[in-house]
Parts: C-alpha cells; structure tokens; sequence
C-alpha cells in the first residue's frame, strides 16, 4: 500500500480527491476501526469554509450582531456534519466505487470484520441475559 505525502492527505482529508495509485490506502481508511471518526472530520473540515462565509456574509451584509451571525454559523456547522455522519457508509461506499471498488465494498468488509466479535458480544449478552428462557 503507497501512503499520498503530506500535502496530499491533507487535499483528502479537506474533500479532495487522490490518483488512483493510493486508491489501496484509501480503501484503508474508509475500513480502519477509526473510518467514522475520519469521516466526521473530513465532513467537518468540508462544512466549515461554508459556515465561516455564511458568517461573514451576515456580518458585512446584513450588518447583523457577531454572536448572532456566530450562533447561524455553529448551527450550519452542526447540521452539516449531521447530515453528512448521517449518510456515512453510504457516501464512503460511493466513494471506494470512485476509486474502482464494488459497490458496497468498504461496508461488507468492515461488517464482515466485525462478524466474530458481533457473535462473541451476542454470545455473551445471551448468557447474561436470556439464561432463564
């Protein structure tokens, strides 16, 4: 697996898009036990530019109050990133479709890791709780 440099990772992690020969570390990161926290990250590093303009725009334009302009812009922020994680293994399985993966690939991995663990929790929970059935 080639890792992008620096400069890069920084273009992925701010929405960009890689070339195709880091396409392996991408799906990487969109399957790593951490790909929920990136991805809130990614989204919030897409959103905020938006929010900060939107802001400004109230500010300059509207001749609106700062903390008013600033509690419109942190509201954006929030429902952005909401509706972004909403959407999350959907829009990172679209995005390994970009890079020349099946569709739903990143998802089946990672549901397919999980698989043993998921069955040793509900093994456990069972024995703790469903014993006097």
């Amino acid at each position: 697996m080639t890792s992008p440099p620096i400069p890069l990772r920084a273009w992925y992690l701010v929405g960009g898009r890689l070339p195709l020969k880091y396409r392996e570390w991408v799906f990487h990161q969109a399957t790593k036990r951490t790909w929920l926290a990136w991805f809130v990250v990614r989204a919030f590093l897409q959103v905020l530019p938006l929010t900060v303009v939107i802001a400004l725009a109230l500010v300059w334009g509207l001749d609106s109050p700062l903390p008013l302009a600033v509690a419109c812009g942190s509201l954006g922020l929030v429902v952005g990133v909401y509706f972004a994680v909403s959407y999350a293994i959907e829009s990172t399985d679209h995005r390994m479709t970009k890079y020349g993966y099946p569709r739903a690939s990143a998802s089946t991995f990672r549901k397919a890791r999980n698989t043993e663990s998921d069955q040793e929790r509900e093994r456990r929970y069972n024995e703790a709780w469903r014993s006097g059935e």
